[in-house]
């Protein structure tokens, strides 16, 4: 399945829809604007929320936790000594984890688990916007490879002030 993210362009906070491979909105991502580290709230289009990521302070590298349903779920974790791109993983409970890596100007993203490709995430190079196309395997949790990739921007593109949408 293909996904779309496409940050908004002028607004407080991390705030966007991600669509599906029709253009219909299937997730929102609210981003809390006055806190300490990053929080977002990943919720599906009635207001219910599915995963709450937030960033761990005072970790070596950029370090966030997901939860999903109130129970720690995953940690998403840059890795500091890589050479020329990008590496995080997603430490999951038990031996599923995955890595993403990242090409060398962190355009492209690929996550493995186990060697084998499950999504990969390509960020279009020219626009106002940060847009991101996700495409995730039959059978993967699509909520947190999502998650996974909005972290992964949150760590690569940090961006801080406002902005104000003009969708």
């Amino acid at each position: 399945m293909r996904y779309l993210i496409k940050q908004k362009w002028l607004t407080m906070g991390d705030k966007y829809y991600i669509r599906d491979e029709n253009g219909e909105d299937v997730f929102f991502v609210d981003g809390r604007v006055f806190s300490i580290g990053d929080k977002l709230s990943f919720q599906d289009m009635q207001g219910n929320e599915l995963a709450f990521i937030a960033q761990k302070l005072l970790a070596w590298g950029p370090t966030y936790h997901v939860h999903i349903r109130g129970e720690h779920y995953a940690t998403v974790k840059k890795k500091l000594f890589t050479l020329f791109r990008c590496k995080f993983e997603v430490d999951i409970p038990g031996p599923d984890d995955l890595l993403a890596q990242g090409s060398f100007l962190d355009h492209e993203y690929t996550f493995t688990r186990h060697g084998e490709t499950v999504a990969t995430a390509s960020k279009k190079w020219f626009s106002f916007r940060d847009t991101y196309a996700v495409d995730i395997a039959d059978g993967e949790d699509e909520v947190l490879i999502l998650a996974s990739a909005s972290v992964i921007d949150l760590a690569c593109h940090n961006r801080t002030g406002t902005t104000i949408d003009i969708d």
